[in-house]
Protein backbone atom coordinates (compact mmCIF):
# COMPACT_ATOMS: atom_id res chain seq x y z
CA UNK A 1 0.00 0.00 0.00
CA UNK A 2 2.76 2.61 0.89
CA UNK A 3 4.93 1.70 -2.03
CA UNK A 4 2.87 4.17 -4.63
CA UNK A 5 2.98 6.54 -1.52
CA UNK A 6 6.25 6.66 -0.58
CA UNK A 7 7.45 7.15 -3.97
CA UNK A 8 5.42 9.94 -4.71
CA UNK A 9 6.74 11.77 -1.47
CA UNK A 10 10.34 11.02 -2.86
CA UNK A 11 9.61 12.05 -5.82
CA UNK A 12 8.41 15.15 -4.16
CA UNK A 13 11.33 15.43 -2.13
CA UNK A 14 14.13 14.95 -4.72
CA UNK A 15 12.77 17.47 -7.04
CA UNK A 16 12.05 20.33 -4.27
CA UNK A 17 15.52 19.30 -2.62
CA UNK A 18 17.01 23.03 -1.91
CA UNK A 19 13.30 24.24 -0.66
CA UNK A 20 13.85 20.77 2.10
CA UNK A 21 16.77 21.88 3.13
CA UNK A 22 15.74 25.54 3.78
CA UNK A 23 13.24 24.17 5.69
CA UNK A 24 15.53 22.38 8.02
CA UNK A 25 17.28 25.12 8.74
CA UNK A 26 14.33 27.38 10.09
CA UNK A 27 13.48 24.39 11.59
CA UNK A 28 16.84 24.22 13.90
CA UNK A 29 16.31 28.18 14.41
CA UNK A 30 12.82 27.36 15.78
CA UNK A 31 14.01 24.02 18.31
CA UNK A 32 16.31 27.39 20.12
CA UNK A 33 13.79 27.72 22.82
CA UNK A 34 13.35 24.15 23.53
CA UNK A 35 17.01 23.21 23.40
CA UNK A 36 18.18 25.84 25.55
CA UNK A 37 14.96 25.85 28.04
CA UNK A 38 16.63 23.47 30.45
CA UNK A 39 19.24 24.84 30.57
CA UNK A 40 18.73 28.67 31.08
CA UNK A 41 16.69 27.62 33.62
CA UNK A 42 19.07 25.59 35.37
CA UNK A 43 21.78 28.53 35.19
CA UNK A 44 19.06 30.74 36.62
CA UNK A 45 18.11 28.70 39.41
CA UNK A 46 21.79 27.14 40.27
CA UNK A 47 24.03 30.54 39.30
CA UNK A 48 21.39 33.22 40.26
CA UNK A 49 18.14 32.88 42.70
CA UNK A 50 19.73 29.46 45.01
CA UNK A 51 23.15 31.28 45.26
CA UNK A 52 21.49 34.77 46.51
CA UNK A 53 21.87 36.27 42.46
CA UNK A 54 18.36 37.52 41.66
CA UNK A 55 19.40 39.70 39.03
CA UNK A 56 21.98 37.10 37.16
CA UNK A 57 18.87 34.31 37.45
CA UNK A 58 16.54 37.64 36.06
CA UNK A 59 18.84 37.75 33.03
CA UNK A 60 19.15 34.22 32.56
CA UNK A 61 15.18 34.25 32.29
CA UNK A 62 15.49 37.33 30.09
CA UNK A 63 17.45 35.35 27.77
CA UNK A 64 15.35 32.33 27.80
CA UNK A 65 12.43 34.91 26.84
CA UNK A 66 14.17 36.59 23.79
CA UNK A 67 15.00 32.99 22.27
CA UNK A 68 11.64 31.85 22.68
CA UNK A 69 11.02 35.37 20.22
CA UNK A 70 13.44 34.05 17.65
CA UNK A 71 11.66 30.82 17.67
CA UNK A 72 8.38 32.55 17.21
CA UNK A 73 10.17 34.14 14.32
CA UNK A 74 11.44 31.12 13.51
CA UNK A 75 8.12 29.81 13.07
CA UNK A 76 6.76 32.20 10.47
CA UNK A 77 9.73 31.51 8.25
CA UNK A 78 8.70 27.86 8.50
CA UNK A 79 4.76 27.82 7.93
CA UNK A 80 5.90 30.51 4.58
CA UNK A 81 8.29 28.14 3.59
CA UNK A 82 6.14 25.55 3.88
CA UNK A 83 4.12 26.50 0.75
CA UNK A 84 7.05 26.18 -1.39
CA UNK A 85 6.94 22.34 -0.37
CA UNK A 86 3.33 21.83 -0.01
CA UNK A 87 1.49 23.77 -3.15
CA UNK A 88 3.55 22.15 -5.91
CA UNK A 89 2.77 18.25 -4.69
CA UNK A 90 -0.67 19.52 -4.38
CA UNK A 91 -0.63 20.56 -8.38
CA UNK A 92 1.00 17.04 -9.04
CA UNK A 93 -1.58 15.41 -7.34
CA UNK A 94 -4.34 17.09 -9.22
CA UNK A 95 -2.54 16.25 -12.47
CA UNK A 96 -2.42 12.25 -11.48
CA UNK A 97 -6.20 11.87 -10.13
CA UNK A 98 -7.28 14.16 -13.03
CA UNK A 99 -5.45 12.32 -16.34
CA UNK A 100 -6.50 8.79 -14.39
CA UNK A 101 -10.12 9.93 -14.09
CA UNK A 102 -10.54 10.72 -17.68
CA UNK A 103 -8.61 7.50 -18.95
CA UNK A 104 -10.70 5.33 -17.33
CA UNK A 105 -13.80 7.02 -17.95
CA UNK A 106 -12.62 6.88 -21.63
CA UNK A 107 -12.21 3.38 -21.88
CA UNK A 108 -14.64 1.72 -24.20
CA UNK A 109 -17.32 -0.10 -22.13
CA UNK A 110 -16.88 1.34 -18.90
CA UNK A 111 -18.48 3.45 -16.81
CA UNK A 112 -17.32 7.47 -15.56
CA UNK A 113 -15.16 7.15 -13.09
CA UNK A 114 -17.22 8.58 -10.34
CA UNK A 115 -14.41 7.64 -7.27
CA UNK A 116 -12.18 10.25 -8.90
CA UNK A 117 -14.55 12.83 -8.12
CA UNK A 118 -14.10 12.40 -4.08
CA UNK A 119 -10.03 11.82 -4.96
CA UNK A 120 -10.33 14.79 -6.53
CA UNK A 121 -12.53 16.87 -4.43
CA UNK A 122 -11.77 15.22 -1.14
CA UNK A 123 -8.16 13.12 -1.24
CA UNK A 124 -6.39 15.62 -3.05
CA UNK A 125 -7.01 18.51 -0.44
CA UNK A 126 -6.47 16.10 2.68
CA UNK A 127 -3.39 14.64 1.22
CA UNK A 128 -2.34 18.80 0.69
CA UNK A 129 -3.19 19.85 4.05
CA UNK A 130 -1.78 15.93 6.07
CA UNK A 131 1.54 16.42 4.16
CA UNK A 132 1.83 19.93 5.44
CA UNK A 133 1.68 19.24 8.74
CA UNK A 134 3.75 15.78 8.88
CA UNK A 135 6.27 17.45 7.19
CA UNK A 136 6.49 20.58 10.41
CA UNK A 137 5.32 18.18 12.71
CA UNK A 138 8.63 15.50 12.16
CA UNK A 139 10.88 17.75 11.52
CA UNK A 140 10.07 19.53 14.58
CA UNK A 141 10.00 17.06 16.49
CA UNK A 142 13.37 15.54 15.15
CA UNK A 143 15.23 18.95 15.80
CA UNK A 144 13.33 19.34 18.96
CA UNK A 145 14.25 16.03 20.33
CA UNK A 146 17.74 16.26 19.38
CA UNK A 147 18.02 19.22 21.44
CA UNK A 148 16.63 18.37 24.40
CA UNK A 149 18.30 15.46 24.50
CA UNK A 150 21.99 17.54 24.37
CA UNK A 151 20.80 20.03 26.61
CA UNK A 152 20.04 16.60 29.15
CA UNK A 153 23.69 15.51 28.22
CA UNK A 154 24.73 18.84 29.17
CA UNK A 155 23.11 19.23 32.67
CA UNK A 156 24.07 15.66 33.38
CA UNK A 157 24.27 12.20 31.69
CA UNK A 158 22.76 10.58 34.23
CA UNK A 159 19.33 12.53 33.30
CA UNK A 160 19.32 10.90 30.10
CA UNK A 161 18.69 7.26 31.54
CA UNK A 162 15.60 8.75 33.06
CA UNK A 163 14.27 10.20 29.59
CA UNK A 164 16.10 8.17 26.83
CA UNK A 165 14.35 4.47 27.60
CA UNK A 166 10.71 5.26 27.94
CA UNK A 167 10.76 7.35 24.95
CA UNK A 168 12.20 4.99 22.93
CA UNK A 169 9.67 2.45 24.69
CA UNK A 170 6.66 4.51 23.38
CA UNK A 171 8.05 5.89 19.88
CA UNK A 172 8.42 1.78 19.33
CA UNK A 173 4.77 1.37 20.70
CA UNK A 174 3.73 3.80 18.03
CA UNK A 175 5.49 3.16 15.35
CA UNK A 176 4.25 -0.82 15.35
CA UNK A 177 0.61 0.32 15.74
CA UNK A 178 1.24 2.61 12.83
CA UNK A 179 0.69 -0.50 9.99
CA UNK A 180 -2.61 -1.51 11.58
CA UNK A 181 -4.32 1.97 11.80
CA UNK A 182 -3.15 2.38 7.97
CA UNK A 183 -5.55 -0.67 7.13
CA UNK A 184 -7.74 1.08 8.81
CA UNK A 185 -7.81 4.47 7.74
CA UNK A 186 -7.78 2.62 4.23
CA UNK A 187 -11.10 1.30 5.22
CA UNK A 188 -11.93 4.68 5.93
CA UNK A 189 -11.05 6.14 2.91
CA UNK A 190 -12.48 3.28 0.78
CA UNK A 191 -15.59 3.58 2.41
CA UNK A 192 -15.90 7.26 1.76
CA UNK A 193 -15.23 6.35 -2.31
CA UNK A 194 -18.17 3.98 -2.02
CA UNK A 195 -20.68 6.17 -1.13
CA UNK A 196 -19.15 8.32 -3.26
CA UNK A 197 -19.54 6.18 -6.51
CA UNK A 198 -22.93 4.50 -5.03
CA UNK A 199 -24.48 8.23 -4.77
CA UNK A 200 -23.13 9.33 -8.13
CA UNK A 201 -24.65 5.64 -9.56
CA UNK A 202 -28.27 6.58 -7.57
CA UNK A 203 -28.32 9.97 -8.81
CA UNK A 204 -27.17 9.31 -12.97
CA UNK A 205 -30.07 6.74 -12.77
CA UNK A 206 -32.57 8.07 -11.20
CA UNK A 207 -34.90 7.42 -13.74
CA UNK A 208 -33.83 4.16 -14.36
CA UNK A 209 -34.23 3.70 -10.69
CA UNK A 210 -37.88 5.19 -10.31
CA UNK A 211 -38.70 2.84 -13.57
CA UNK A 212 -37.92 -0.25 -12.13
CA UNK A 213 -39.10 0.50 -9.21
CA UNK A 214 -35.86 -0.05 -7.32
CA UNK A 215 -36.36 3.15 -5.19
CA UNK A 216 -35.90 0.15 -1.81
CA UNK A 217 -33.28 -1.62 -2.91
CA UNK A 218 -30.98 1.77 -4.18
CA UNK A 219 -32.06 3.13 -1.07
CA UNK A 220 -30.92 -0.52 1.20
CA UNK A 221 -27.74 -0.33 -1.11
CA UNK A 222 -26.54 3.07 -0.28
CA UNK A 223 -27.71 2.68 3.26
CA UNK A 224 -25.01 -0.72 3.35
CA UNK A 225 -22.44 1.61 2.42
CA UNK A 226 -22.97 4.69 5.28
CA UNK A 227 -22.72 1.50 7.54
CA UNK A 228 -19.60 0.28 6.49
CA UNK A 229 -18.52 3.55 6.50
CA UNK A 230 -19.36 3.88 10.19
CA UNK A 231 -18.29 0.60 11.25
CA UNK A 232 -14.42 1.72 9.48
CA UNK A 233 -14.62 5.07 11.55
CA UNK A 234 -15.20 2.59 14.94
CA UNK A 235 -12.75 0.42 14.30
CA UNK A 236 -10.14 3.13 13.41
CA UNK A 237 -11.06 4.86 16.79
CA UNK A 238 -10.23 1.55 18.73
CA UNK A 239 -6.69 0.93 16.63
CA UNK A 240 -5.83 5.17 17.41
CA UNK A 241 -5.94 4.03 21.41
CA UNK A 242 -2.74 3.36 20.84
CA UNK A 243 -1.58 6.97 20.65
CA UNK A 244 -2.66 7.43 23.82
CA UNK A 245 -0.62 4.92 25.35
CA UNK A 246 2.47 5.71 23.37
CA UNK A 247 2.28 9.17 24.35
CA UNK A 248 2.15 8.50 28.24
CA UNK A 249 4.77 6.18 27.97
CA UNK A 250 7.42 8.67 26.04
CA UNK A 251 5.95 12.02 27.29
CA UNK A 252 4.85 11.71 30.84
CA UNK A 253 6.34 8.15 32.50
CA UNK A 254 9.90 10.63 32.25
CA UNK A 255 8.35 13.17 33.57
CA UNK A 256 7.55 11.09 36.67
CA UNK A 257 10.34 9.18 36.69
CA UNK A 258 12.80 12.93 37.15
CA UNK A 259 10.09 13.86 39.61
CA UNK A 260 10.15 10.25 41.59
CA UNK A 261 14.34 9.74 41.06
CA UNK A 262 14.61 13.22 42.31
CA UNK A 263 16.07 12.35 45.71
CA UNK A 264 18.35 9.81 44.30
CA UNK A 265 19.98 12.34 41.97
CA UNK A 266 20.37 15.12 44.44
CA UNK A 267 22.72 12.11 46.43
CA UNK A 268 24.46 11.62 43.20
CA UNK A 269 25.79 15.74 42.97
CA UNK A 270 22.80 16.43 40.23
CA UNK A 271 22.10 20.41 41.19
CA UNK A 272 18.57 21.19 42.05
CA UNK A 273 18.41 23.62 38.98
CA UNK A 274 19.68 20.99 36.69
CA UNK A 275 16.35 18.75 37.83
CA UNK A 276 14.12 21.70 37.29
CA UNK A 277 15.93 21.73 33.70
CA UNK A 278 14.79 18.20 33.07
CA UNK A 279 11.60 18.64 34.06
CA UNK A 280 11.74 21.87 31.63
CA UNK A 281 13.47 19.88 28.99
CA UNK A 282 10.30 17.15 28.99
CA UNK A 283 7.34 19.10 29.54
CA UNK A 284 7.98 22.25 27.69
CA UNK A 285 10.06 20.36 24.75
CA UNK A 286 10.08 17.25 24.54
CA UNK A 287 6.18 16.35 25.53
CA UNK A 288 4.47 18.76 23.47
CA UNK A 289 7.16 17.72 20.61
CA UNK A 290 5.89 13.99 20.88
CA UNK A 291 2.30 15.10 21.08
CA UNK A 292 2.49 16.60 18.26
CA UNK A 293 4.36 14.15 16.51
CA UNK A 294 1.60 11.01 17.40
CA UNK A 295 -1.49 12.70 16.76
CA UNK A 296 -0.17 14.18 13.32
CA UNK A 297 1.06 10.74 12.29
CA UNK A 298 -1.58 8.82 14.01
CA UNK A 299 -4.23 11.55 12.38
CA UNK A 300 -3.30 13.28 9.14
CA UNK A 301 0.18 10.97 8.84
CA UNK A 302 -2.29 7.76 8.19
CA UNK A 303 -4.59 10.01 5.39
CA UNK A 304 -1.47 10.86 3.58
CA UNK A 305 -0.22 7.40 3.25
CA UNK A 306 -3.89 5.92 2.50
CA UNK A 307 -4.97 8.53 -0.06
CA UNK A 308 -1.74 9.30 -1.73
CA UNK A 309 -2.17 5.55 -2.15
CA UNK A 310 -4.92 5.58 -3.84
CA UNK A 311 -3.89 8.24 -6.17
CA UNK A 312 -0.99 6.58 -6.81
CA UNK A 313 -3.08 3.23 -7.73
CA UNK A 314 -5.75 5.39 -9.43
CA UNK A 315 -3.16 6.98 -11.97
CA UNK A 316 -1.37 3.49 -12.67
CA UNK A 317 -4.80 1.89 -13.56
CA UNK A 318 -4.59 -0.26 -10.63
CA UNK A 319 -7.80 0.63 -8.65
CA UNK A 320 -8.93 -2.01 -6.43
CA UNK A 321 -12.35 -2.92 -5.61
CA UNK A 322 -14.66 -0.80 -4.30
CA UNK A 323 -18.16 -1.85 -5.58
CA UNK A 324 -17.09 -5.29 -5.68
CA UNK A 325 -14.96 -4.96 -8.61
CA UNK A 326 -14.90 -2.45 -11.33
CA UNK A 327 -16.45 -3.00 -14.27
CA UNK A 328 -13.55 -3.45 -16.30
CA UNK A 329 -11.84 -6.26 -14.08
CA UNK A 330 -15.00 -8.10 -13.06
CA UNK A 331 -15.98 -11.67 -15.14
CA UNK A 332 -17.87 -10.43 -17.91
CA UNK A 333 -20.42 -12.56 -19.83
CA UNK A 334 -19.75 -15.08 -22.13
CA UNK A 335 -15.74 -15.37 -23.75
CA UNK A 336 -16.54 -15.13 -27.36
CA UNK A 337 -18.44 -11.72 -27.44
CA UNK A 338 -18.52 -8.02 -24.88
CA UNK A 339 -22.15 -8.79 -24.15
CA UNK A 340 -22.50 -12.47 -24.11
CA UNK A 341 -24.84 -14.65 -25.48
CA UNK A 342 -28.19 -14.39 -23.14
CA UNK A 343 -28.28 -17.79 -21.15
CA UNK A 344 -29.72 -17.71 -17.72
CA UNK A 345 -29.50 -20.68 -15.14
CA UNK A 346 -30.82 -20.44 -11.69
CA UNK A 347 -30.60 -23.46 -9.03
CA UNK A 348 -32.30 -23.45 -5.68
CA UNK A 349 -33.56 -19.48 -5.82
CA UNK A 350 -35.53 -18.52 -3.38
CA UNK A 351 -37.12 -15.22 -2.77
CA UNK A 352 -39.21 -13.80 -0.03
CA UNK A 353 -40.35 -9.95 0.80
CA UNK A 354 -40.27 -10.43 4.47
CA UNK A 355 -38.30 -13.50 6.59
CA UNK A 356 -40.94 -14.51 8.07
CA UNK A 357 -43.31 -14.30 5.06
CA UNK A 358 -43.62 -17.55 2.78
CA UNK A 359 -41.71 -17.38 -0.12
CA UNK A 360 -42.69 -16.05 -3.23
CA UNK A 361 -40.34 -17.78 -5.16
CA UNK A 362 -39.07 -21.16 -3.67
CA UNK A 363 -35.66 -23.55 -4.61
CA UNK A 364 -36.48 -22.20 -8.05
CA UNK A 365 -34.64 -24.38 -10.76
CA UNK A 366 -34.85 -22.89 -14.33
CA UNK A 367 -32.25 -22.99 -17.33
CA UNK A 368 -32.86 -20.70 -20.74
CA UNK A 369 -30.77 -21.14 -23.32
CA UNK A 370 -28.96 -18.49 -25.44
CA UNK A 371 -31.66 -17.05 -27.54
CA UNK A 372 -34.66 -18.79 -26.41
CA UNK A 373 -37.83 -17.61 -25.65
CA UNK A 374 -40.11 -18.06 -22.65
CA UNK A 375 -43.34 -17.05 -21.29
CA UNK A 376 -43.70 -17.03 -17.84
CA UNK A 377 -47.38 -17.12 -16.78
CA UNK A 378 -49.28 -17.66 -13.90
CA UNK A 379 -52.40 -16.33 -11.33
CA UNK A 380 -51.93 -12.38 -9.98
CA UNK A 381 -49.31 -12.92 -7.05
CA UNK A 382 -47.78 -15.82 -8.49
CA UNK A 383 -44.27 -14.36 -8.40
CA UNK A 384 -43.85 -13.29 -12.27
CA UNK A 385 -42.63 -9.87 -11.61
CA UNK A 386 -40.54 -10.70 -8.39
CA UNK A 387 -39.03 -13.17 -10.88
CA UNK A 388 -38.44 -11.13 -13.67
CA UNK A 389 -36.29 -8.84 -11.35
CA UNK A 390 -34.49 -11.75 -9.50
CA UNK A 391 -32.81 -12.66 -12.97
CA UNK A 392 -32.66 -8.50 -13.80
CA UNK A 393 -30.21 -8.29 -10.86
CA UNK A 394 -33.24 -5.58 -8.79
CA UNK A 395 -33.98 -7.90 -6.25
CA UNK A 396 -30.98 -10.06 -4.55
CA UNK A 397 -32.47 -13.75 -3.65
CA UNK A 398 -32.55 -14.96 -0.09
CA UNK A 399 -31.17 -18.17 -1.15
CA UNK A 400 -29.54 -19.66 -4.56
CA UNK A 401 -27.24 -18.33 -7.50
CA UNK A 402 -28.53 -16.78 -10.52
CA UNK A 403 -26.19 -17.07 -13.39
CA UNK A 404 -26.00 -15.15 -16.45
CA UNK A 405 -23.93 -16.47 -19.35
CA UNK A 406 -21.95 -18.92 -16.62
CA UNK A 407 -21.32 -15.98 -14.51
CA UNK A 408 -22.88 -15.42 -11.10
CA UNK A 409 -24.68 -12.72 -10.94
CA UNK A 410 -23.14 -10.81 -7.96
CA UNK A 411 -19.94 -10.99 -9.65
CA UNK A 412 -21.63 -8.71 -12.57
CA UNK A 413 -20.42 -4.66 -11.83
CA UNK A 414 -23.50 -2.31 -12.06
CA UNK A 415 -22.39 -0.88 -15.53
CA UNK A 416 -21.93 -4.78 -17.10
CA UNK A 417 -25.13 -5.92 -16.13
CA UNK A 418 -27.27 -2.63 -17.35
CA UNK A 419 -25.35 -3.20 -20.84
CA UNK A 420 -26.49 -7.02 -20.44
CA UNK A 421 -29.82 -6.93 -20.29
CA UNK A 422 -32.87 -4.92 -20.31
CA UNK A 423 -35.95 -4.77 -17.63
CA UNK A 424 -39.10 -3.01 -18.63
CA UNK A 425 -41.99 -3.21 -16.19
CA UNK A 426 -45.63 -3.27 -16.65
CA UNK A 427 -46.07 1.07 -15.82
CA UNK A 428 -43.66 2.44 -18.47
CA UNK A 429 -41.49 5.20 -17.39
CA UNK A 430 -41.47 8.30 -19.74
CA UNK A 431 -39.99 11.58 -18.79
CA UNK A 432 -40.26 15.19 -19.57
CA UNK A 433 -38.50 15.88 -22.30
CA UNK A 434 -37.94 15.78 -26.30
CA UNK A 435 -39.70 12.25 -27.96
CA UNK A 436 -35.71 11.65 -28.97
CA UNK A 437 -34.35 12.05 -25.56
CA UNK A 438 -36.71 9.21 -24.42
CA UNK A 439 -36.13 6.85 -27.30
CA UNK A 440 -32.40 7.02 -27.14
CA UNK A 441 -31.86 7.26 -23.41
CA UNK A 442 -30.32 3.93 -23.07
CA UNK A 443 -28.59 4.13 -26.38
CA UNK A 444 -27.64 8.04 -26.87
CA UNK A 445 -24.69 7.77 -29.32
CA UNK A 446 -27.65 5.91 -31.82
CA UNK A 447 -28.02 7.51 -35.14
CA UNK A 448 -31.70 8.55 -36.59
CA UNK A 449 -31.51 5.53 -38.91
CA UNK A 450 -31.09 3.03 -35.98
CA UNK A 451 -33.89 5.03 -34.11
CA UNK A 452 -36.41 4.67 -37.32
CA UNK A 453 -35.66 1.09 -37.38
CA UNK A 454 -36.60 0.58 -34.02
CA UNK A 455 -39.61 2.68 -34.23
CA UNK A 456 -40.82 0.67 -36.88
CA UNK A 457 -40.24 -2.83 -35.81
CA UNK A 458 -41.91 -2.32 -32.61
CA UNK A 459 -44.99 -0.33 -34.06
CA UNK A 460 -44.21 3.16 -32.57
CA UNK A 461 -44.38 5.16 -35.93
CA UNK A 462 -48.22 6.16 -35.82
CA UNK A 463 -46.93 7.61 -32.27
CA UNK A 464 -43.84 9.52 -33.57
CA UNK A 465 -46.26 10.94 -36.34
CA UNK A 466 -49.13 11.88 -33.63
CA UNK A 467 -46.49 14.22 -31.60
CA UNK A 468 -44.77 15.25 -35.08
CA UNK A 469 -41.35 14.12 -34.90
CA UNK A 470 -38.57 13.12 -32.73
CA UNK A 471 -37.73 16.42 -31.82
CA UNK A 472 -41.47 16.88 -29.93
CA UNK A 473 -42.21 17.43 -26.46
CA UNK A 474 -43.36 14.13 -25.08
CA UNK A 475 -45.12 14.63 -22.03
CA UNK A 476 -45.95 11.32 -19.74
CA UNK A 477 -49.41 12.96 -18.85
CA UNK A 478 -50.44 14.06 -22.11
CA UNK A 479 -49.94 9.99 -23.31
CA UNK A 480 -51.84 7.14 -22.67
CA UNK A 481 -50.36 3.94 -21.03
CA UNK A 482 -50.32 1.95 -24.22
CA UNK A 483 -48.26 5.10 -25.61
CA UNK A 484 -45.67 4.77 -22.77
CA UNK A 485 -45.33 1.15 -23.33
CA UNK A 486 -44.41 1.96 -26.67
CA UNK A 487 -41.71 4.23 -25.62
CA UNK A 488 -40.20 2.05 -23.35
CA UNK A 489 -40.28 -0.74 -25.70
CA UNK A 490 -38.42 1.36 -28.78
CA UNK A 491 -35.92 2.88 -25.77
CA UNK A 492 -34.92 -1.11 -24.61
CA UNK A 493 -34.88 -2.23 -28.17
CA UNK A 494 -32.31 0.06 -29.25
CA UNK A 495 -29.14 -0.89 -26.94
CA UNK A 496 -27.50 -4.31 -27.94
CA UNK A 497 -28.59 -6.00 -24.42
CA UNK A 498 -28.92 -9.84 -24.54
CA UNK A 499 -31.24 -10.62 -22.02
CA UNK A 500 -34.82 -8.75 -22.41
CA UNK A 501 -36.99 -8.80 -19.68
CA UNK A 502 -40.96 -7.78 -20.53
CA UNK A 503 -43.00 -7.41 -17.24
CA UNK A 504 -45.87 -7.35 -19.09
CA UNK A 505 -44.51 -4.16 -20.75
CA UNK A 506 -47.19 -4.81 -24.10
CA UNK A 507 -50.36 -5.15 -21.82
CA UNK A 508 -51.79 -1.61 -22.36
CA UNK A 509 -51.20 -2.13 -25.70
CA UNK A 510 -54.01 -4.04 -28.15
CA UNK A 511 -53.46 -7.93 -29.39
CA UNK A 512 -51.74 -7.23 -32.91
CA UNK A 513 -49.33 -4.69 -31.53
CA UNK A 514 -48.32 -6.71 -28.61
CA UNK A 515 -47.32 -9.52 -31.03
CA UNK A 516 -45.60 -7.14 -33.05
CA UNK A 517 -43.83 -5.86 -30.42
CA UNK A 518 -43.38 -9.31 -29.20
CA UNK A 519 -41.98 -10.82 -32.40
CA UNK A 520 -39.67 -7.63 -32.77
CA UNK A 521 -37.95 -8.64 -29.37
CA UNK A 522 -37.73 -12.18 -30.54
CA UNK A 523 -35.83 -11.94 -33.67
CA UNK A 524 -32.96 -9.70 -31.87
CA UNK A 525 -29.95 -11.47 -31.10
CA UNK A 526 -30.26 -12.73 -27.18
CA UNK A 527 -32.98 -14.11 -24.69
CA UNK A 528 -36.38 -12.53 -24.37
CA UNK A 529 -38.06 -13.05 -20.99
CA UNK A 530 -41.53 -12.44 -21.15
CA UNK A 531 -44.00 -11.85 -18.25
CA UNK A 532 -47.38 -13.03 -20.60
CA UNK A 533 -50.62 -11.33 -19.47
CA UNK A 534 -52.30 -13.22 -23.05
CA UNK A 535 -52.67 -16.24 -24.46
CA UNK A 536 -50.73 -15.49 -27.27
CA UNK A 537 -47.74 -14.39 -25.97
CA UNK A 538 -47.58 -17.79 -24.55
CA UNK A 539 -48.46 -19.42 -28.30
CA UNK A 540 -45.48 -17.78 -29.45
CA UNK A 541 -43.26 -18.95 -26.58
CA UNK A 542 -40.82 -21.78 -27.44
CA UNK A 543 -40.89 -22.79 -23.85
CA UNK A 544 -43.83 -21.48 -20.55
CA UNK A 545 -43.18 -21.74 -17.12
CA UNK A 546 -46.23 -22.07 -15.00
CA UNK A 547 -45.88 -20.10 -11.61
CA UNK A 548 -48.71 -20.72 -8.76
CA UNK A 549 -47.10 -20.16 -5.69
CA UNK A 550 -46.20 -23.85 -4.63
CA UNK A 551 -45.11 -25.17 -7.34
CA UNK A 552 -43.74 -24.85 -11.50
CA UNK A 553 -44.23 -26.17 -14.50
CA UNK A 554 -42.12 -25.84 -17.45
CA UNK A 555 -42.78 -26.96 -21.34
CA UNK A 556 -44.42 -26.11 -24.43
CA UNK A 557 -47.87 -24.83 -24.90
CA UNK A 558 -49.01 -28.54 -26.01
CA UNK A 559 -46.95 -30.01 -23.58
CA UNK A 560 -48.70 -28.13 -20.25
CA UNK A 561 -52.06 -28.08 -22.30
CA UNK A 562 -51.55 -31.87 -21.64
CA UNK A 563 -49.82 -31.89 -18.03
CA UNK A 564 -50.93 -28.89 -16.22
CA UNK A 565 -54.34 -28.34 -15.18
CA UNK A 566 -53.66 -24.14 -13.73
CA UNK A 567 -52.14 -23.43 -16.96
CA UNK A 568 -55.31 -24.87 -18.83
CA UNK A 569 -57.49 -22.96 -16.82
CA UNK A 570 -55.43 -19.95 -17.40
CA UNK A 571 -55.77 -20.61 -20.94
CA UNK A 572 -59.82 -20.41 -20.92
CA UNK A 573 -59.61 -17.45 -18.76
CA UNK A 574 -57.62 -15.93 -21.47
CA UNK A 575 -59.33 -16.57 -23.86
CA UNK A 576 -62.94 -15.60 -22.43
CA UNK A 577 -61.02 -12.39 -21.69
CA UNK A 578 -59.16 -11.54 -25.13
CA UNK A 579 -62.78 -11.85 -26.84
CA UNK A 580 -64.08 -9.83 -24.32
CA UNK A 581 -61.93 -7.03 -25.28
CA UNK A 582 -61.63 -7.58 -28.58
CA UNK A 583 -65.67 -6.17 -28.48
CA UNK A 584 -64.23 -2.85 -26.88
CA UNK A 585 -60.97 -2.09 -28.38
CA UNK A 586 -60.79 1.55 -30.12
CA UNK A 587 -60.80 0.80 -34.17
CA UNK A 588 -58.02 1.81 -36.00
CA UNK A 589 -55.70 2.15 -32.93
CA UNK A 590 -52.96 0.39 -31.60
CA UNK A 591 -53.25 0.85 -28.26
CA UNK A 592 -56.28 -0.68 -25.92
CA UNK A 593 -56.03 1.72 -23.19
CA UNK A 594 -58.15 4.58 -22.79
CA UNK A 595 -55.81 8.33 -22.31
CA UNK A 596 -54.78 9.73 -19.46
CA UNK A 597 -56.68 12.10 -17.54
CA UNK A 598 -57.18 14.97 -19.52
CA UNK A 599 -57.96 13.87 -22.80
CA UNK A 600 -60.12 12.41 -25.04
Amino acid sequence: MSGGAGGLLRESLRRRRGEFLRLTGWSLVQAVPASLSGWMVARAVDDGFLAGRTGQGLAWLVALAGAVMVGAWATRRVTLGLSAVVEPLRDELVTLVTSGALNRSAQAGRPADTGGVARLTEHVEIAREAYGAVVMFVQGFVVTAAGVLLGLAALDPVLLVFVLPPLLLGLALFVGALRAMAGRQRDVVLADERIAESAGAVTGGLRDVAACGAEDLAQRRAGERIDAAAKATRALARVTAVRTASLGIGGWLPLVLILAGAPWLVQRGVSAGAILGAVTYVSRGLQPALQGLVQVLGGSGLWLLVTLSRIAEAAEGSTPDTTGAPDGERARPGTASPGGSGGVELRGVTFGYARSAEPVIDRLDLVLRPGEHLAVVGPSGAGKSTLAALVAGVLEPRAGRIRLDGVPLQDLGTGTLARYRVLIPQEAYVFVGTLWENLAYLAPDATPAEVDAAVDAVGARPLVERLGGYDMPADPRELSAGERQLVALVRSYLPPARLILLDEATCHLDPASEARAEEAFARRPGTLFVCAHRISSALRADRVLVLDGTGTALGTHDELMAGSALYRDLVGHWEVTESSQATRSLPGSNVTASRSPGRS
